[in-house]
């Protein structure tokens, strides 16, 4: 894949290594070439200039790229390159970060996709201080929903998957028995030993903690 990073602090040069690790072909765009020092040795191509600068976006080929990550210190900033990348470009995969997460709701209804490290981190923290058995193994979007992974409670064993799902809160992705995983359906039964897997909100993890008896 051809992937574009508007911005070249500490995230887009990570994530510039990251994505050339993984054998991809990374452009990076920056105003300030100094910034380009972060990225070590990089193998990728670098353009000076604004992020939202049509010129700039051209010589670095946005018209081929496959993806774009705007990662710039300025919200506004990013918010701007990413709606060029969806609307004028027709880039098919967008992400800007955002580090008010007010906006992020706002800037989802117009149809980019964002991420708010400071809720992510905030999210992730949280977790990590309110430790329980449920192990997280995934958060998605800017932590709103956790995949997560817990061994069935002995009380729930005979019981069915439906019967830990709660509508648009809390659902059985898949289950784990003897080292095979499988997607289940409402009506399969849990057995002893078995490891669920589970797509959460949030704000429903005690709802989730309660009902496999772990609060």
């Amino acid at each position: 894949m051809k992937i574009l990073i508007i911005g070249c602090g500490r995230l887009g040069a990570g994530l510039a290594k990251a994505l050339e690790q993984r054998r991809h072909a990374v452009t990076v765009v920056d105003k300030d070439p100094a910034a380009f020092g972060g990225l070590g040795a990089f193998k990728g191509q670098t353009v000076e200039g604004s992020g939202i600068d049509r010129e700039v976006l051209l010589r670095a080929g946005i018209e081929r790229a496959d993806g774009l990550a705007a990662v710039t210190a300025s919200d506004e900033v990013n918010v701007v390159a990413g709606r060029i990348a969806v609307q004028v470009f027709r880039v098919p995969r967008v992400v800007a970060r955002l580090y008010d997460p007010r906006k992020a709701e706002i800037y989802r209804r117009l149809g980019l996709q964002t991420i708010t490290p400071v809720a992510w981190g905030t999210n992730r923290l949280a977790e990590l201080l309110c430790y329980s058995r449920l192990d997280t193994l995934h958060s998605l979007g800017s932590g709103e929903v956790d995949i997560v992974e817990a061994e069935v409670p002995p009380f729930l064993v005979g019981r069915t998957t439906g019967e830990v799902t709660v509508a648009g809160e809390i659902h059985v992705v898949a289950v784990s028995r003897g080292g095979r995983t499988f997607l289940p359906t409402p009506g399969s039964v849990f057995h002893k030993g078995d490891l669920v897997h589970l797509a959460v909100l949030g704000s429903s993890a005690d709802r989730l903690k309660a009902i496999l008896g772990l609060s």
